[in-house]
Order: structure tokens, then sequence, then C-alpha cells
């Protein structure tokens, strides 16, 4: 896929993350609408099209209410004639022992991580049917292949964005839309707390600079692939724990106790 001309609405464009990746595709040519959802990103996101001089129109929104959703997808239709990317980056972690999880983070969680890029999709997603091209793009986590303590429900939500891609790359098959679905490892920004951050400088997990993931995510639309699992050695315990998850159960066994005191928040 050639990203010049093209249209992309892009969810969590206000993150780490989103704000580079915003950067590089429009680098290489797209043309975006950028979602944030408070008044902050959204002021922020003005500044970078303003700044960066990027060709993308700004929307606030909440993906997980349908009229809000309904209302990103009518402005970058009214701006550019149409989609032909979809990217769900927007995304919500809580860190923490699931025994002190706290019922509403678990809701959001679900909602935003899950039931929003599903219904963003399925509500995009006639359209590209209708003209035989398009991709829809779904920002998971090397934790949505590898269960990690203190990430739960963040797993449980990105496991199951994983399945959802899958599937529906399947049953897309041949009707001219893709379906990417990217993993990366921990990323270096605010996204994360700081406890996951003092555990990857203790050197129990990896982290990436946001630059380097935004654009890998870019690449892999470009070259349309079904997955990109991004980082050595998590990619290859990706895949590992799909075939012998006790191998990574025993090795997980060593660090409980200190992912345990980090997660429940104990220096």
């Amino acid at each position: 896929m050639d990203l010049q001309g093209k249209r992309i609405l892009l969810t969590g464009a206000a993150g780490g993350i989103g704000r580079l990746l915003s950067q590089e595709l429009a680098f290489r040519g797209a043309r975006l609408c950028l979602v944030g959802r408070t008044d902050a990103s959204i002021a922020s996101l003005r500044h970078l099209v303003e700044e960066k001089g990027l060709d993308a129109v700004v929307v606030q929104a909440d993906i997980t209410q349908a009229r809000d959703r309904e209302g990103a997808i009518r402005r970058v239709q009214s701006a550019y004639a149409g989609l032909d990317v979809l990217i769900n980056l927007a995304g919500l972690l809580d860190f923490q022992l699931f025994s002190a999880s706290d019922p509403v983070m678990i809701q959001q969680m679900l909602q935003i991580n899950l039931l929003a890029p599903i219904q963003l999709t399925r509500e995009v997603l006639p359209a590209m049917l209708a003209k035989r091209s398009g991709r829809i793009v779904n920002i998971g986590s090397m934790f949505g292949s590898i269960g990690y303590p203190g990430f739960a429900t963040y797993s449980a939500t990105k496991f199951a964005l994983r399945g959802f891609s899958q599937a529906l790359r399947r049953e897309l098959m041949g009707t001219g839309v893709g379906v990417t679905y990217v993993s990366p490892r921990g990323v270096r920004t605010a996204f994360n707390p700081g406890a996951v951050h003092a555990m990857a400088a203790e050197g129990m997990m990896h982290m990436d600079e946001p630059g380097w993931v935004a654009k890998c995510i870019a690449d892999a639309i470009e070259k349309e692939k079904d997955e990109a699992y991004l980082g050595f050695p998590e990619s290859f315990f990706a895949r590992l724990n799909s075939l012998w998850p006790r191998l990574v159960d025993r090795s997980l066994k060593k660090v409980v106790p200190a992912i345990s005191r980090y997660a429940g928040g104990l220096p």
C-alpha cells in the first residue's frame, strides 16, 4: 500500500505513539483524521497539525460512544470524501494485582481496548467492502500473546483484540480489505505507569522508543502485513507461549514476587 494520499482515521492520536505515528504517516503522504478524547488532547493535536503542517483534521470523540464514533467517521468522509485505513490505537492500561483491581477500570479497559475498536471496525467496514479496498489496523500488545502478571485485564483485552483481528482477516479474504495486527512490547511513554518503567530499569522487561514503534506500524501498513511483532526476545516468547506455555510459566514464576511488589505499589 502506497500511503501517498491515503485517508486514515487514527484513534489515540494524542498519545506518545499517536503523535509520532501521525507525523510518520503524514511524512509518507497520508491525509489524517486525528481523534482525541479530552480538551487537552485536542488542543495538543491542533498545535501539532499547525506546527508540523500536517494534512489533517482533528476530531474530539469518546470512541466508547456510538454517536461520537459516527461523528468521527462523518468528519473524515466529509473532509476527504472517504476512508482507506482505520488505525485502532487508543488504549487504556492498569498495572495492578487483579485482586485489587477497580471494577470501574476493568469496564473502561474492556470498552476502550476492545469494544470500541470492534464497533469502529463494524461501522467503517461496509464502505470498504463496497469499494473492495481498505485496511483495518489494530494495535495490540505483546501481552496479547503472553499473559503477564499484573496485567490480567489488559492482557485479556489484547488477547481478544488479536483473536478478533485474526478471525476478521480470514473472513475478509478475497474482498480487497485487509487486517493488520501490530504487537509492540513496552514503549517508553506516559501510557505506562512509573512502576512499569521501574521494572524495565531493573531489566525485568524491555521498552522501545515510541518513534521506532511508530515507524514499524507505518511499515506494517505499507507492506500490508497480517501481523507484526515488535522486539526480540519478546516476539520469540510470544510464539513460544503459544506452543509451550509451561516453559513461559516456569520462566515467569521466578519474577512473580518482584512483579507483585511493583504491581502492589510497594517500594
